[in-house]
């Protein structure tokens, strides 16, 4: 039986991925690798075939115990750790150090265009270090309106970013976790492969904003800004250096590419067509209109 672990568990990627592993009946152990067993226990009660190690990126201590006898690592990189060589060198040298082959590592649309964004760094490392691998390369996730883009929706009605008039690849976190859980559950017959995840609409976040606006009832207004504004308009949020690093490069070197390439993985690992910008609002509708 293949066993599986999954960090970033609690995560919108790695809940969803434990959805779709575990729904899938496959012929394989999931084991969700999180901070805290009881408070995710709790989360995750639906699903009886589900098992938990202690695990934090931050402390290697809890390294070798949440490794030993895994087959599949799922890999994802937390949005506040920027450090690959402090962070996740040590890790991957545990995983290695207890017979773990075989990395699936959450990357993103792109990233072989620049050496600067983390996740590059990360993928080099892994193959440094010989594992077979699958990296999945999404595009940008429509999760972003709803989780750190969601405040300055929710309290000023206004998307603010240094992205301009550049275009990104819209792409429900729903079909990233389930075509990752597919090439995960089949690994060998897509390792040491690169796979793109999109949605199929190129659209900046001008015409998202729109959208947005004509579904919610409401005006949202992007507006675009520099990137060292933009930089310090996230510090002064209280977000952290590297984040606000990473999240300037990302929606600012977008401005000097080409329009994202869409990819017809998700269809052809799952058969389905990927999620629209519209069906994912009139889903998530509630985020954005009903505040406690």
């Amino acid at each position: 039986m293949k066993r599986i672990l999954v960090t970033g568990a609690t995560g919108n990627i790695g809940s969803e991925l434990i959805h779709y592993l575990c729904t899938m009946n496959a012929d394989a152990e999931i084991i969700a690798a999180v901070r805290s067993l009881d408070s995710t226990k709790s989360k995750f009660s639906e699903y009886s075939n589900l098992s938990f190690r202690k695990f934090d990126f931050e402390d290697p201590q809890t390294f070798n115990a949440a490794f030993m006898g895994i087959e599949v690592l799922f890999l994802l990189r937390p949005p506040h750790i920027s450090d690959v060589e402090k962070y996740f060198k040590p890790l991957l040298q545990a995983a290695y150090e207890n017979g773990i082959r075989k990395v699936v590592f959450l990357s993103v649309q792109g990233v072989e265009k620049s050496t600067v964004i983390p996740h590059n760094k990360i993928e080099r490392l892994i193959k440094s270090f010989g594992f077979q691998y699958v990296f999945v390369r999404p595009s940008y996730f429509m999760q972003n309106l709803t989780t750190t883009l969601l405040s300055e929706i929710v309290e000023k009605r206004t998307i603010t970013l240094p992205s301009g008039q550049a275009k990104f690849n819209w792409v429900d976190v729903k079909n990233i976790a389930e075509s990752t859980a597919v090439l995960m559950l089949s690994f060998e017959k897509h390792q040491n492969k690169a796979i793109e995840i999109t949605g199929t609409e190129n659209k900046n976040f001008q015409e998202v904003a729109d959208i947005l606006s004509d579904m919610l009832g409401l005006k949202i207004i992007f507006k675009s800004v520099n990137p060292v504004s933009f930089y310090f308009i996230k510090r002064k949020e209280g977000i952290q250096s590297g984040f606000a690093i990473v999240m300037t490069i990302l929606h600012f070197l977008p401005r000097f590419q080409k329009e994202p390439e869409v990819s017809n993985s998700f269809k052809i690992l799952t058969g389905k067509a990927p999620n629209t910008i519209k069906e994912f609002i009139s889903r998530e509708k509630d985020k954005w209109v009903c505040v406690s």
